[in-house]
C-alpha cells in the first residue's frame, strides 16, 4: 500500500469516527484530502477506499440522520463503540513481557514500531515497565538484524509481495539470481533466515540472509503471496538443515612461527618450499565467520582451498583497506567455529 494511499484511508478513519452525524460522499470528498477533483475518478476511488475499510474489519455504518432513511442522500460513519477496543488489562508480568520484548528491537529495523505500540499502551493506561519488575528491567535483550537484506524482507513479507535476490550458496564462488515468495523471517543459532516458496525450484526453501548479495527488490504487486494454510514457518527453519552446520576442511599456508592461532587448530602441519611456509588443513563451519578470523593474519595466512572461503577473505581484506583500518581492528577477538578433527 502506497504511503498517499495509507494516508488517504487514516484521514478518511480519522473523519468518520469524528462526526456524530451521517456524512454524504460530497462531504467526504471536501473534507478529507487526496481525493480527485473528476466526478468518476472520485467514486471509483470512493468505492474502493470503502471496501479496503471493510476488509481491514474497520465496521464502516451506512445511513441517513432523517427517519426512515428518506428524503435526503445515503452518508457514511464509523461508530466509535464498534469501534473501540475494550480495555486492556495486564498482569505485571504480562507488562514486563511487553517491555521486554520492545527493548529487544531498540536496535534494530522496527525499533520505531515497537517504540509505538509501547506507547499507544500507555497512552491506554498500560504500564508496561511496573515498579515491581525490578528483576525484568535489569535484563537488556537484543536482536541484531544488521543484516542489509533484512528491512526489505521483512517489509515484503508484512505486504505478501514476492521479491527477487542474488544468493551464493554455499561452496559457491558466485552468486545466483533467486526468485522468492516469503513467508516469514526468522532467528536460528543467531543467524537470520528467510522462508518462502522458491518459484524457481518450486519448493519450500530457506535462506541465510548473510548469504544474499545485493539488493533485495520487488518481484509482484503487494498481496499476491498468501501464506499456505498450517505452515509454520519457525519449524521450517528450525527443521533445516543449514549447510554451514557440516564441517568442511580448508587447506591454508601459514607462515613459518607465525599465526599462532590457526596452528592451534590445524593438523597436518608440514613445510614447504624453502621452509618460509608451512601447508596445513583447517576445519570449519561457517565461511561468514572463518573469514574474518582468517583475515586478521593477513601476512602469514594464504588461503588455497576451498575456492568460496579463499574468496571470502580477498573480499573481507579488500573491504578493510578500503575502510582505511587494519584486518585485525574490528574490536573482536573471539575465535569462529572450529575443530580440530
Amino acid at each position: 500500500m502506497s504511503r498517499r494511499k495509507t494516508e488517504r484511508l487514516l484521514n478518511l478513519v480519522v473523519c468518520l469516527l469524528a462526526t456524530r452525524r451521517y456524512l454524504t460522499a460530497e462531504q467526504i470528498r471536501r473534507a478529507v484530502p487526496g481525493y480527485p477533483d473528476s466526478d468518476e475518478a472520485f467514486k471509483r476511488m470512493f468505492e474502493r477506499d470503502k471496501e479496503e475499510l471493510r476488509e481491514l474489519g474497520v465496521p464502516l455504518e451506512v445511513g441517513s440522520d432523517q427517519p426512515g432513511g428518506t428524503g435526503e442522500e445515503i452518508g457514511y460513519r464509523i461508530p466509535p463503540q464498534a469501534y473501540e477496543l475494550p480495555d486492556i488489562h495486564l498482569t505485571p508480568d504480562e507488562a514486563a513481557v511487553l517491555g521486554l520484548a520492545a527493548r529487544v528491537w531498540q536496535r534494530a529495523s522496527m525499533a520505531d514500531a515497537a517504540s509505538g505500540a509501547l506507547l499507544k499502551l500507555r497512552a491506554a493506561g498500560v504500564e508496561t515497565d511496573p515498579v515491581g519488575a525490578g528483576s525484568a528491567m535489569a535484563i537488556e535483550p537484543r536482536l541484531d538484524t544488521g543484516e542489509p537484506a533484512f528491512p526489505a524482507l521483512w517489509e515484503a513479507v508484512r505486504d505478501g509481495r514476492p521479491v527477487a535476490f542474488d544468493y551464493q550458496g554455499v561452496g559457491r564462488t558466485a552468486s545466483a539470481r533467486r526468485h522468492l515468495e516469503p513467508w516469514g523471517v526468522v532467528s536460528r543459532r543467531g543467524r537470520w533466515y528467510v522462508v518462502g516458496h522458491d518459484r524457481d525450484r518450486g519448493q519450500t526453501r530457506v535462506f541465510r540472509l548473510s548469504r544474499i548479495t545485493g539488493e533485495v527488490v520487488p518481484d509482484g504487486p503487494a498481496g499476491s503471496v498468501t501464506v499456505p494454510e498450517g505452515v509454520d514457518v519457525r519449524r521450517i527453519a528450525f527443521d533445516w538443515e543449514d549447510p554451514v552446520s557440516e564441517p568442511r576442511p580448508a587447506t591454508v599456508r601459514l607462515r613459518a612461527g607465525a599465526a599462532q592461532g590457526p596452528r592451534r587448530w590445524a593438523k597436518d602441519v608440514r613445510p614447504v618450499g624453502d621452509g618460509t611456509w608451512d601447508e596445513a588443513t583447517l576445519t570449519f563451519r561457517d565461511t561468514d565467520r572463518f573469514a574474518p578470523y582468517l583475515a586478521r593474519f593477513a601476512d602469514d595466512v594464504v588461503v588455497l582451498d576451498p575456492p568460496d572461503l579463499r574468496d571470502a577473505v580477498i573480499q573481507h581484506l579488500k573491504a578493510a583497506l578500503a575502510a582505511g583500518s587494519g584486518p585485525g581492528e574490528d574490536g573482536r577477538d573471539d575465535e569462529p567455529e572450529m575443530s580440530p578433527t
